[in-house]
């Protein structure tokens, strides 16, 4: 399955943030959850709307959104 079968962008929802097909969770909420340690079980227990194809579409869309966007860090001084 493609994150692009699990993933929603619709102005009328959520603001138009990216959100989960069929759900009001913002792709967003499930990526915080992860980064804050949370196990995909309970994200999926937090969010019941939420399905165990839910959790690793949000994963493959961060990674699509990483690799489409370069960001320019600072040079480190060398001290």
């Amino acid at each position: 399955m493609t994150w692009q079968q699990r993933i929603r962008i619709d102005p009328l929802i959520c603001h138009g943030q990216a959100c989960i097909k069929g759900t009001r969770v913002p792709v967003s909420v499930v990526l915080d959850n992860l980064a804050a340690g949370l196990a995909e079980q309970q994200i999926i227990a937090s969010y019941p709307s939420l399905t165990t194809d839910d959790v690793p579409a949000a994963i493959r869309y961060a990674a699509e959104l990483a690799r489409e966007q370069v960001i320019d860090l600072p040079e480190r001084d060398a001290a």
